[in-house]
C-alpha cells in the first residue's frame, strides 16, 4: 500500500505524554512543529521495517512551517497519526531531503 495513502485516511493526531516529553526535553521539538511537518511539501514518507516489530511504523522528512527540518517517527492507530520521536534531520537525512525537494521541483 502507499505510504501517503495512508495518510489520506487519517483524520487527526494521538498524542502520548510520555513522547511529546521526551521530544521536548531530547530535542526541543513541539507537538504542532511535528503536526505541521504534515502539511507542508514535501514530505517524504516510508516504512521503518528495522524498528517496527509489533506494528507498522513510518518515518517521514519534513519541514515545519518555519521550514525547520525534521525527522519524525509514526505509526497510525485508529487513522490518527501517533508520533513516537522527533528530532532535527541529521545531515545524510538533509542531503536525501534535498535531493527529493530539487527532483520535486524539476516536476512543475
Amino acid at each position: 500500500m502507499n505510504n501517503y495513502r495512508i495518510l489520506w485516511e487519517c483524520v487527526g493526531f494521538e498524542w502520548d505524554q510520555h513522547n511529546a516529553k521526551k521530544n521536548w526535553e531530547k530535542h526541543k521539538v513541539t507537538p504542532a512543529e511535528c503536526e505541521q511537518m504534515f502539511f507542508n511539501k514535501p514530505l517524504i514518507v516510508a516504512d521503518d521495517t528495522k524498528h517496527s516489530r509489533s506494528e507498522r511504523r513510518f518515518y517521514a522528512l519534513g519541514k515545519t512551517d518555519l521550514r525547520r527540518r525534521l525527522f519524525i517517527v509514526f505509526t497510525i492507530r485508529n487513522n490518527l497519526i501517533r508520533i513516537i520521536s522527533a528530532r532535527d534531520m541529521s545531515r545524510k537525512e538533509e542531503r536525501s531531503y534535498e535531493k527529493h525537494e530539487e527532483e520535486q521541483n524539476t516536476k512543475i
